[in-house]
């Protein structure tokens, strides 16, 4: 199985800032489209961001302007700076990578890491 590992997350208080890590291998990383989804108790996952294997990013309205996404394709790393940190983005911050190999699309997730945002 692919390894998709995760880390940064933590407690922080409102209006401050964490960077979310996700790594896969490196000839995983490369041709995937590398997304943050995310899980707060009682809701069901939701889309936060996505970086495309070409550097093209989309954002959730709920985070757009505050969060930015991000790849290092040559440490094969994907980024979640989240800034203005919001009790609501409270969640379970889990890392997708997903890519269309030879027949079939493939999708790949990490173990989740949690944020917490509270005073």
């Amino acid at each position: 199985q692919v390894q998709v590992v995760e880390s940064g997350g933590g407690l922080v208080q409102p209006g401050e800032s964490l960077r979310l890590s996700c790594t896969t291998s490196e000839n995983i990383f490369t041709i995937s489209d590398m997304s943050w989804y995310r899980q707060a108790p009682g809701d069901q996952r939701r889309l936060v961001a996505v970086i495309t294997s070409n550097g093209t990013t989309q954002y959730s309205d709920a985070v757009k302007g505050r969060f930015t996404i991000s790849r290092d394709n040559v440490k094969s790393i994907a980024y979640l700076q989240m800034n203005s940190l919001k009790p609501e983005d409270t969640a379970v911050y889990r890392c997708n990578a997903r890519f269309i190999g030879v027949g079939r699309g493939h999708n790949y997730w990490g173990q989740g890491t949690q944020v917490t945002v509270s005073s």
